[in-house]
């Protein structure tokens, strides 16, 4: 059985359908998304069941149909709609941050610049919690091979073709051992496998706080998983609840381009960094991706 179902909603006029696009084009291997023209494909778990999201952007509107390798649910058209919502951004209070920070000698010609930027969103929590993982400490490039890995691991595959990307019980019944295989290192693989046993028990509830995060409790619960600590809380709250007040001071590429941006030989340090962006809460998180944005390669 096969169903499909459709939403559609405007986009705003400066909406930066490049960003979106190639936030989800970083894999060129293409195995779990595709992206083509103005659109992207995407495969996920849906309630457990493989499913192809696709999402097609158009000048003022942006169309997304979910086509699902089984039956959907009374509550499958809304959720739809939030997850698109939430996936382009279209949450995010991105015109107040530009009008407030629109003075700054800095920030407001990068702005300027890159208006309208909002952050992508991951299709889940869980998803942004996993690349977190993965991407500690190691680069963009490498970070994107073992997700690869990782997915064609798990092993759930939609009828189109595309693999379906890993959601917490279907990690949760991966091995340390296929982990491994798929690059992780030791540590690694256990703090994803720690947390997804911890999701699918229902214990840390990411689902229902997806589109209402309460940034301190979600904080908190993974704070006291071993092997996740603050730049992973930090960019999975930006990457999966659209929480824009984390500290990315840590970051690698935010740093380096902030040295870029203020013209400083020197590197800067991560204390400095924390300092600089301390004054731009509650949009720290937000002033980071301008920051990635200004080296797209760079930024995860």
């Amino acid at each position: 059985m096969t169903t499909t179902l459709h939403c559609h909603m405007p986009l705003p006029a400066n909406f930066r359908a490049d960003g979106f696009l190639d936030f989800h084009r970083r894999d060129a291997q293409q195995v779990a998304e595709r992206v083509y023209e103005q659109t992207l494909e995407k495969g996920l778990l849906w309630h457990g069941q493989p499913a192809l999201l696709r999402i097609a952007l158009q000048p003022q509107q942006a169309e997304a149909s979910l086509l699902l390798d089984g039956a959907s649910r009374r509550d499958d058209e809304a959720l739809l709609a939030s997850t698109v919502r939430h996936m382009l951004g279209l949450t995010q209070p991105v015109e107040a941050f530009e009008a407030v920070v629109a003075g700054h000698p800095q920030l407001g010609p990068l702005l300027a610049r890159q208006s309208g930027l909002r952050v992508p969103q991951t299709s889940s929590g869980f998803e942004a919690l996993a690349w977190a993982i993965i991407g500690q400490q190691i680069s963009v490039a490498a970070a994107v091979s073992i997700r690869r890995r990782f997915i064609q691991a798990a092993g759930r595959r939609h009828s189109s073709g595309l693999y379906c990307l890993p959601d917490a019980d279907c990690a949760a019944g991966m091995d340390e051992a296929s982990l491994r295989a798929a690059g992780f290192t030791q540590g690694k693989a256990q703090t994803l496998l720690r947390l997804a046993a911890i999701v699918a028990s229902g214990e840390l509830p990411l689902a229902a706080w997806q589109f209402a995060p309460d940034a301190a409790q979600i904080g908190k619960q993974l704070a006291a998983i071993r092997g996740i600590g603050p730049w992973t809380i930090s960019y999975a709250l930006l990457r999966g609840f659209a929480w824009l007040d984390g500290s990315l001071h840590g970051d690698v590429a935010v740093r380096r381009n902030l040295q870029r941006l203020l013209a400083r030989d020197d590197k800067l340090e991560a204390a400095e960094v924390e300092a600089w962006l301390a004054p731009f809460s509650p949009w720290r998180a937000l002033v980071a991706a301008h920051l990635w944005a200004m080296q797209s390669s760079d930024g995860y």
